[in-house]
Order: C-alpha cells, then sequence, then structure tokens
C-alpha cells in the first residue's frame, strides 16, 4: 500500500518528462519511505516463471521453443531448424509437460506432447511456467509442470500497423504483419507470419569417415566430408486472428482463432548413405485452433465461460525412387486427423483481504482417426487395415482455497478430479505454503507439494499394431522448496530466486519390443526419481549516462534416475540417467540499450545426454555438451510517417560443431537481417 509520502516521492521523480510540463516542479528533501504492495493471493506458494517479453520478440524466426531455452530451466530437444521440438521439465517425458492456449489445451491426444517448433513466439503475448506442484492449478498431468500462453488485446489506441522482413542464411525468408486496431469498446488484431528456407546448411559429417587409398587400394589417410543438410527445406503459414469487446455493463468478450499450414521436410540423418535424391520425408500439417470467452465481475465474484474447438490434419510420407526415375512410391503415408471440442466454467470469489476461493470445471471431447495408408497385407495383397478411430471425452474439475491469516504468512490448497473415457484418477491433492522472511530484502520462502496423474494417450492405448489398453495413469509425488528475493531502486532492480525439487513417477510408460519382432508396445514398467537444483537471477540498471544494462539468467542441476526393476536380464538401465536428460544446464541473455540502439547477446550451455538407456560411453552413446552464442544488434529509426528499425543477427557466433539430436546435424555459423516498418497513422 502506498502511503502519501511514497506518492509525492513518485510524482517528483517522474523526470524530465514531468519537468517539461511543469516548470516548476522541484526536488525537495524528504525523509525516508517505506513503498509496500500486497502479494498476489493467486501467487501463494506458487513457483512461477514469466517469460521477457525482450525474449518472446527476439526476432519473428524465433519458435517458443528458442524461447524456452533461453528464458527457463526447461531443456529443449531438437531435431534441427524447423523439426520436432519437444520439452523436458525437471527431468520428465514430453509428454509430462501440459501447455495451454488461452484456457484450452494444446497437448496432442495422440502423442500427449507439443511441438513447439510449431508455435512463434511472435504469436504469444503472454508466457508462463508453472513448475512442479505449481502446475496443479492449471492442468492435471503436469508430473514435471505445465505453461500457459495467451494473448491480449492491441495496447495502442486506434489503428497501427507493423511489418517485418527477414532474411537469412540458407535461403530463409521471414514475413510478419499484424494490423490491430482499438477502439473505445472494441479491439481487433491480425497477425501473419510467413516463414520459408531451403536450410541446406553445411556441416562436417563425423558419421562417414572417407577413406583415401594408394594405386595399390591401400588407405593412405582419411577424412570426414563437408556435407549439406538434405530434404530440410520448409515452409510455415501462420495467421492470428484476434477480436476482444467490453460492454458498458462490464461483459469482457473475446474471440480468437490461430491458422498454421506447415510442410516440412525431414532430414536425412548424418549416417544416411544415400548419395542421390532417392529417398525423402516430409511432414504437412493443418490445425485450426479458435477460443471464445465471456468474462464478468459480480462484485466479488469473477464470473467466466470459455468454448474451443481445434481440428489438426498431420500427414507423415516417406517416400522412394530405387530406380532413381523420380518415380517415387510410399513406403509410409501416416495420416491422422483430430477435432477436440472444448468448454470451460471458472469463479473466483474473494470476500476479503485474506481469503480467496476459486474453481472451475473444464471439458475437452476427442475424436481421432490415424493409421498407416501404405502398409499392404501380405496374404490378401491389399491395404491393410491399421487405422484407430477412437473417441475420448476427457473432464477436469478443480477447486482452490487461498488464505492469507498475516501479511507475512500465506496457505493455500489445491484439489483436482480428473476423467478420461470411463475411468477416472484418484484426487489430486496440492498445498502450498509461503512465508514473507525479511521485508528488507522482500525475501520469500515457498514450498509445495502434490501428487499428481497423467493419463495414458490415445497412442498408448490404441495405436495399430501395438497399443495397449490396459495401461494406468502415471502417477507421482512432486516436492519443491525455494527462496526468492528481489531488491529495487529507482534506477535498478534485481530478483533472484532457487528452488530444490524431488520428484517420484510411479508406473512410467515406456514403449518396448515384444517379443514379436519389429512390434513395440507401451507398459507400466518404470519408476523415475527425479531431483535436482534451479536457479534464476534477472538484473537492470539505469546508467547516468543514460545506458540501460539488462541481464536474464538461469541455470539447473537435474538428476533423472531409472529406479525401477529389470524387465530383461540384459537390462542395465536401473540406475542411469534417463536418456536425452542433461544434468547441467544453463542460459543467460545480456541486453545494452543506449538511445535508440540495443545490443543483445544469449549464451546456452547443456552437458551432455545419453542416448542409450544404460549410459553408454561409446561413441554412439552420448551426445557431447556444446556451448551456442548469438548477438544481436538493432537501430531504430523515426521518421516523420513511420518508424524504421533494422536488426542484425548472428547465430552460433563461434561457429560450433554440435547436435541436440543423435544423427541430426545443426548448422554452424549463420546470420539474418530484419528491417522492421511501423507507420504512423494520424500522426503529422
Amino acid at each position: 500500500m502506498l502511503r502519501p509520502a511514497a506518492i509525492l516521492l513518485t510524482l517528483l521523480c517522474a523526470g524530465p518528462a514531468l519537468a517539461q510540463r511543469d516548470s516548476t516542479a522541484r526536488t525537495i528533501d524528504i525523509e525516508q519511505v517505506e513503498i509496500a504492495g500486497v502479494r498476489p493471493m493467486k501467487e501463494i506458494g506458487v513457483q512461477r516463471t514469466v517469460l521477457d517479453s525482450a525474449i518472446l520478440r527476439e526476432n519473428i524466426s524465433s519458435s517458443l521453443a528458442d524461447a524456452l531455452s533461453a528464458g527457463s530451466t526447461i531443456f529443449i530437444k531438437s531435431y534441427g531448424r524447423a523439426t520436432l521440438a519437444t520439452a523436458s521439465f525437471r527431468g520428465t517425458a514430453p509428454s509430462h509437460t501440459q501447455v495451454t492456449w488461452n484456457g484450452m489445451k494444446m497437448n496432442s491426444p495422440m502423442l500427449g506432447q507439443v511441438d513447439f517448433s510449431l508455435i512463434p513466439s511472435y504469436f504469444v503475448d503472454d508466457a508462463s511456467i508453472y513448475h512442479g506442484a505449481s502446475s496443479v492449478g492449471i492442468t492435471g498431468g503436469g508430473l514435471g509442470g505445465a505453461i500457459t500462453l495467451g494473448t491480449k488485446e492491441p495496447e495502442t489506441p486506434g489503428f497501427s500497423m507493423r511489418y517485418i522482413q527477414g532474411i537469412g542464411s540458407f535461403t530463409t525468408f521471414d514475413e510478419f504483419l499484424r494490423l490491430s486496431y482499438r477502439g473505445e469498446r472494441w479491439s481487433s488484431s491480425t497477425r501473419v507470419l510467413v516463414s520459408t528456407s531451403e536450410n541446406d546448411f553445411r556441416y562436417r559429417n563425423y558419421d562417414s569417415k572417407q577413406f583415401v587409398t594408394d594405386a595399390n587400394g591401400q588407405i593412405v589417410d582419411d577424412y570426414y566430408p563437408l556435407q549439406r543438410n538434405r530434404n530440410g527445406a520448409f515452409r510455415d503459414l501462420h495467421v492470428l486472428q484476434e477480436l476482444y469487446y467490453t460492454s458498458r455493463q462490464g461483459d469482457r468478450l473475446s474471440f480468437t482463432a490461430w491458422y498454421l499450414d506447415t510442410d516440412r521436410g525431414l532430414a536425412l540423418l548424418s549416417s544416411d548413405r544415400n548419395s542421390t535424391r532417392e529417398k525423402r520425408n516430409s511432414q504437412t500439417e493443418r490445425t485450426l485452433r479458435a477460443v471464445a470467452a465471456w468474462e464478468r465481475l459480480f462484485g466479488e465474484v469473477k464470473t467466466g465461460v470459455r468454448a474451443g474447438y481445434t481440428y489438426d490434419d498431420l500427414r507423415y510420407l516417406m517416400e522412394s525412387d530405387p530406380d532413381g526415375q523420380g518415380n517415387f512410391t510410399p513406403v509410409t503415408d501416416a495420416r491422422s486427423r483430430i477435432h477436440t471440442f472444448f468448454a470451460r466454467a471458472e469463479a473466483e470469489y474473494a470476500p476479503n483481504e485474506k481469503l480467496m476461493f476459486s474453481a472451475n470445471v473444464s471439458a475437452h471431447q476427442h475424436r481421432v482417426h490415424s493409421g498407416d495408408l501404405s502398409l499392404i497385407d501380405a496374404t490378401s495383397g491389399r491395404r491393410a487395415d491399421t487405422l484407430y478411430r477412437q473417441q475420448r471425452f476427457e473432464l477436469s474439475a478443480f477447486a482452490s482455497a487461498k488464505w492469507r491469516p498475516t501479511p507475512r504468512l500465506g496457505i493455500a490448497a489445491d484439489l483436482r478430479w480428473e476423467l478420461y473415457g470411463d475411468r477416472t484418477t484418484p484426487l489430486i491433492p496440492a498445498l502450498f505454503v509461503d512465508w514473507l522472511l525479511s521485508r528488507r530484502g522482500n525475501v520469500i520462502l515457498k514450498a509445495s507439494g502434490a501428487r499428481n496423474y497423467r493419463y495414458p494417450t490415445l497412442n498408448d492405448l490404441y495405436f495399430q499394431p501395438g497399443g495397449n489398453p490396459d495401461l494406468d495413469p502415471e502417477r507421482g509425488w512432486t516436492w519443491d522448496a525455494g527462496v526468492e528475493s528481489s531488491l529495487k531502486s529507482s534506477r535498478s532492480s534485481l530478483r533472484l530466486s532457487a528452488t530444490a525439487f524431488d520428484s517420484h513417477i510411479d508406473d512410467w510408460i515406456l514403449w518396448i519390443a515384444t517379443a514379436k519382432q519389429g512390434v513395440y508396445t507401451p507398459i507400466n514398467i518404470r519408476r523415475v526419481h527425479s531431483y535436482g537444483v534451479e536457479g534464476k537471477l534477472a538484473a537492470s540498471t539505469v546508467t547516468s549516462g543514460g545506458w540501460r544494462l539488462v541481464f536474464d539468467g538461469n541455470i539447473a542441476w537435474t538428476r533423472s534416475v531409472n529406479r525401477g526393476d529389470k524387465f530383461s536380464s540384459a537390462d542395465e538401465s536401473v540406475g542411469k540417467q534417463l536418456v536425452y536428460i542433461p544434468v547441467w544446464s544453463g542460459a543467460f541473455t545480456a541486453r545494452v540499450l543506449w538511445r535508440r540502439w540495443e545490443l543483445s547477446y544469449k549464451w546456452q550451455w547443456y552437458s551432455e545426454r545419453f542416448t542409450m538407456s544404460d549410459n553408454n560411453l561409446g561413441v554412439l552413446g552420448r551426445v557431447p555438451p556444446y556451448i551456442m552464442n548469438d548477438i544481436s544488434l538493432e537501430k531504430s529509426l523515426p521518421f516523420r510517417r513511420l518508424d524504421l528499425s533494422i536488426k542484425g543477427c548472428i547465430y552460433n557466433l563461434f561457429n560450433e560443431e554440435y547436435q541436440s539430436v543423435l544423427g541430426r546435424p545443426m548448422p554452424r555459423l549463420n546470420a539474418a537481417v530484419f528491417i522492421g516498418i511501423t507507420p504512423k497513422f494520424g500522426k503529422r
């Protein structure tokens, strides 16, 4: 709560802009004042990371995968540019990270995961990461955590436009256009993003050693050849339409629709020995997401209703041309169509400053049609029926009570219950506590614990061949405790946090080969113990010379160990780190702003990742550690009729040779230039 003296101090320190309006403004000395704020009731004990808008707006070619890598402790497993990018949160699987967009779940009902390479960061206005137990307040199944994504109505009154053109290495072109309008009652925003690239970067292939022989056929030398990335071209189209309306009675209505159309070639592995274009892989996807919402405040009660729909048409096609005559025939033609209907009702009630209650009910109805159309039955010679057609209704009910008996202490309890198909999960409880240890440094201690469940995906249950309809939900206990502190002065701010977490997950679903050769099936087999420490630091300062320095960094130490029983005598995975989970990871972003210049530097580091469950240290058993460096420089140029910005980016500054996934080379040193145009409508 601001005291009168604090308000006076704020007015006096408003800076030159206020002095220009009132030449009589004076600075006087007053006694030291204390500025205290009330901590939000919703945040009691919650471990939440909000992605900085500067990270989301790095450039139009960035996906949410890039933003998460730079701004959080989440490890992104990437198969290369414009290919699958999944999240590992606190050492868990990609399906253990739940993602919502404007309140509607984005996780595929077939796979349970989200491809973050398909989410442009320029289409996200608000991104929050809920760690561990804190995800229970968002949705069930977040054994690692949850990510909420949202859009907001335009901030600039009147009509505005923003256009950005990007040109990069490997014949890459990016175009972004946003048209927006904000009036007294109505607001509208239209965003369009188009990205194309040949993606034919050069790399040294360490999986294909070449030998040099003499006239007698004796090997006299060897080398690793330089090759180009093959079959990696892509084209992405994204369109986002938003409408917002506020009535005189206080009703807030919104509608958002997001359509994406992608056609991506899946680059060949570095171990692929084909020297001709006799094989090609591609993935096409057409997805529509739409959400309509209504909100209104009735005294101390806030209510809201949402309804949404998702349509996803996905095709993976592998073709071969053994004769080299251009007559490609399908080897695999996997197609999936998904319809999801969504509805949600929610309410919040705050009778006073010490109590708050909330509840919501959400429902998803999935309809899936999926299978491989290329398989031929050996007996009949006809196309084999591998399609599965399934429907599933999912219901999630949530209730929460938050209590702050004193300004220093906060206690919250969450309870969630879920139904999937004709089965239910046990109650999912979560408890949160925070304590203001010191007002001087705003030092807050936080602790939370939760029991959580994630039910099997439709592929886990019904995939043909191999689905297992008898699977049980994965279940786990998650605990975390941490401390955070924030300091702020008129010119500088500092925020620090550190959290220790411990998670036990039972009945982990794992796909393994069965006695029937070539067929994999999922079973509840593993018990995984995940534990570690996360740290984050954010700081900014403004010098007397007008320079602004901003720093955002994070680091994580994560152990994710298989504590289950051996499923065969040859199984050596027990007691070992899970595959593709780095023990150490870290990232930071530093920015320097001066007048109309901005210099940005990003640094990322990951320790080695094992590719085999027994943690074999052979050549194919690990992905080496790597450090990534990116730098960019931007200049803003104001003109009478428009604002112009020019930005140059250099990626992989020190030409690092690295991989995120074994056999998937990544681009070395490359660059891009972005030109932004913002017309000044109605201004002279």
